[in-house]
């Protein structure tokens, strides 16, 4: 075995044992397959509420690798200046029934698990990469938002409908978010695909807009980096830092755009429905200790606005630290959940996104509460009953909240795995790391090569989320995910 050469089946083992432990499951039932195997073609419905979009340019963006597709987007200039922007969703539902061995499997892990050594699809991929995923030259259906924006970014119209669409080129975030920057030609189907180069512009542009205009409520500035795993020859060689781009930053600002509007017609249709909030920080007083640290000032409530000035102002100051503050101001904002919204009974917001009507919906083929709200948005459509009660929705709120947790558990736990294999022959080296959790459960600190947290288990007195320490690497347990630090006497 070469030098820091991962044993991809003992990672594999690792990552299948904490699924269970956390209560997902790593494989499909027989009964799921069987299912499965039923399902010859991609659903198809010819009816008279179907719109043919077929013909519009079409495309997606996501990651290199992904072939589990959700969505597309395409838009058209119009002579008033404003910019009719359409969002097709996959219609998973068309395929996926409740109460189904398929769909019982998917409400139970209720998301795909992404770790490094093997994902876990919330699908069979014969469905999520394949028949009802909005792949390159495929016809399928999918539920489409169609926005008309403004040259400010204000949504000045919406509607929402069952559509058939054709993905005309398949597109990759890293590549596109060089091309609009400037910085590399364009991709191979960007360049080949008529149409698509100017699409993506005006699709760029449309995007900074609705970006603007939520940064002007608070929407805040984080630009935190995901470990990614890097592979030579399929084994696992490092844990490098996966950066926001300008593509990614354009589906992201579509999709909170989308998000919103199906939130929107549902509460207008008096439909109950899941919302995806992030309540107003716990530990606010934490964050406005962390900016004066930095000289800088927030007022001693929650004010979204005030942070993201602070965070803008930090990225201005400090481009090459913003990464860390981004994490953690992250941290001390805590996580995002899913709660029950019914008629009479309004919800939280989204403090991060600055939005107060946000949902899950575009994401049904990784994510059960998509998928949940694509059944009742489908419903409404048709002035026909839920597919779920209020007591249903509710549970449902709940256990997907606390399953998204799981998982976020179990990439993590594999994610230090194969890091403490990485760093099994580094012990005693010091790093330079920042404190990314301190509570009564432990302080946590990231390092940067490999990006990844361990526990600082010495010299973790008088230290919290933000601080800058010095650590030892003291010790590594592969199968248990740990990886453990001493802070080093002496240093800051």
């Amino acid at each position: 075995m070469r030098p820091h050469e991962i044993d991809s089946n003992e990672l594999k083992s690792i990552a299948r044992r904490v699924m269970r432990e956390r209560g997902l499951l790593p494989d499909f039932s027989a009964e799921v397959r069987a299912e499965t195997n039923a399902i010859n073609r991609a659903a198809t419905d010819t009816g008279p509420a179907i719109r043919d979009l077929r013909a519009l340019p079409w495309a997606s963006i996501d990651n290199d690798d992904s072939r589990d597709l959700d969505q597309l987007s395409v838009a058209a200039a119009q002579p008033d200046g404003s910019v009719n922007l359409l969002i097709a969703i996959a219609d998973v539902d068309a395929a996926v029934k409740t109460g189904t061995a398929i769909d019982t499997h998917a409400r139970t892990n209720t998301t795909s698990v992404y770790t490094v050594a093997e994902v876990f699809p919330m699908l069979p991929e014969r469905l999520s990469t394949d028949l009802t995923s909005l792949g390159e030259n495929r016809e399928r259906l999918a539920v489409v938002v169609e926005m008309t924006i403004d040259p400010d970014g204000v949504v000045m119209a919406s509607r929402i409908d069952r559509a058939v669409v054709i993905n005309r080129a398949k597109l990759a975030y890293d590549s596109v978010a060089a091309w609009l920057d400037g910085s590399a030609p364009a991709p191979t189907r960007v360049a080949t695909v008529e149409g698509i180069d100017a699409q993506l512009r005006l699709q760029d542009r449309v995007a900074q807009s609705l970006r603007r205009i939520r940064e002007s409520r608070g929407a805040l500035e984080l630009a935190a980096t995901e470990a990614r795993a890097v592979y030579d020859d399929g084994v696992l060689t490092d844990l490098r830092p996966d950066e926001r781009n300008r593509a990614k930053d354009l589906i992201e600002d579509f999709m909170v755009a989308a998000n919103g509007v199906t939130a929107q017609f549902l509460e207008r249709k008096g439909v109950a429905s899941l919302r995806r909030v992030l309540r107003s920080p716990e530990r606010w007083g934490r964050i406005v200790t962390l900016a004066a640290g930095y000289g800088e000032h927030l007022p001693p409530s929650p004010d979204a606005v005030a942070l993201d000035a602070f965070l803008k102002s930090r990225l201005r100051v400090d481009p090459a630290r913003f990464p860390d503050l981004s994490l953690s101001v992250i941290k001390l904002l805590g996580r995002g959940e899913y709660v029950l919204e019914s008629r009479g009974q309004r919800t939280e917001g989204h403090f991060g996104l600055a939005v107060s009507d946000y949902t899950h919906s575009t994401a049904p083929n990784r994510r059960f509460p998509d998928l949940v709200t694509q059944r009742v948005l489908k419903a409404a459509l048709l002035n026909a009953p839920s597919p779920y009660t209020i007591e249903e929705l509710g549970a449902l709120a709940q256990h997907c909240t606390l399953q998204e947790d799981n998982a976020a558990k179990v990439e993590r736990h594999v994610r230090k795995s194969a890091a403490a294999l990485l760093l099994a022959s580094r012990i005693g080296e010091q790093f330079d790391a920042i404190v990314t959790g301190a509570s009564d459960k432990g302080t946590w600190v990231r390092i940067a090569h490999p990006l990844v947290e361990g526990k600082l288990i010495r010299g973790f007195e008088a230290v919290d989320v933000g601080d800058r320490v010095q650590v030892r690497l003291v010790h590594t347990d592969p199968p248990r995910g740990f990886i453990d630090f001493a802070r080093v006497a002496g240093a800051s």
